[in-house]
C-alpha cells in the first residue's frame, strides 16, 4: 500500500464521518444516515472519474466500501451520534477538513497521472474534494459549504497548485505528500479559527 492509497483511505473515512454527523444532525433514519455518509465519501471520486473517462474506482475496487463500513461501525460504537451542539460541530469540522485536504491530494494526483495541465490538475483535486460535500448538503437541503463557508474551497485550490508545482520540480515523495496533507489540514483549521474569508459582494 503506497502513500496515495493511505491518503485516500484517510479521506474516505473522514468524509464518511462528516456525512454520518450531518445525517445525525438532520435526524435522518438509519438508511438516510447511511446514504448521506456513503455519497459524501464517494461522490467526489465518482465525479472525478467520470471527468477523466474511466469507470469509477468504487465500482471496481472494494477498499472504499470496506473503509466506509468500518468507519460507520466505529462511529456508532464510539457513540458519535450522541454528540450535541458545539461538540458535534467540532467533530464535523475536524472530519470534513481532513477529507477536503486528503481528497484534494488524491484527485490532483489523478490529474498528474493523466498529464493534465495546471488547470486540469487543480480542477480534478477541487472536484474530488468538494463533490461529495455538495451531494451531502444538497441531499439534506442545505446550501453547499463550498458556496458559503470561509476559506474552504480556497484551501483545495492552494493544495492542488502546490502539488502541481512539486511534481514539476520532481519533489513529490512521502515527505512532501505528508507536508501537504497535514499542512493543508492545519491551514483549513486555522482559517476557520481566525475566520479567514474571501471578500464578499
Amino acid at each position: 500500500m503506497n502513500t496515495t492509497d493511505i491518503i485516500h483511505i484517510i479521506g474516505t473515512a473522514a468524509f464518511a464521518v462528516s456525512g454520518y454527523l450531518v445525517g445525525v444532525r438532520k435526524r435522518l433514519d438509519l438508511l438516510g444516515v447511511l446514504i448521506v455518509a456513503l455519497l459524501t465519501a464517494i461522490g467526489g471520486g465518482m465525479m472525478r472519474d467520470v471527468l477523466v473517462g474511466r469507470v469509477p474506482l468504487v465500482f471496481t475496487q472494494h477498499s472504499a466500501i470496506i473503509t466506509i463500513a468500518l468507519t460507520l461501525v466505529a462511529a456508532w460504537l464510539f457513540k458519535l451520534q450522541n454528540q450535541r451542539g458545539k461538540t458535534l460541530a467540532a467533530s464535523f469540522l475536524l472530519a470534513d477538513s481532513l477529507g477536503l485536504v486528503a481528497f484534494t491530494i488524491t484527485g490532483a494526483q489523478v490529474g498528474l497521472m493523466y498529464d493534465l495541465n495546471l488547470f486540469g490538475v487543480v480542477m480534478l483535486g477541487f472536484v474530488t474534494a468538494v463533490g461529495g460535500g455538495i451531494v451531502r448538503d444538497t441531499l439534506v437541503n442545505d446550501i453547499p459549504m463550498i458556496l458559503r463557508k470561509d476559506f474552504y474551497g480556497t484551501v483545495s485550490v492552494i493544495i492542488g497548485l502546490a502539488l502541481y508545482l512539486l511534481d514539476a520540480a520532481g519533489w513529490v515523495n512521502l515527505f512532501t505528500l505528508n507536508i501537504l496533507l497535514w499542512g493543508g489540514y492545519a491551514l483549513r483549521l486555522w482559517a476557520h479559527r481566525v475566520a479567514w474569508r474571501l471578500p464578499r459582494f
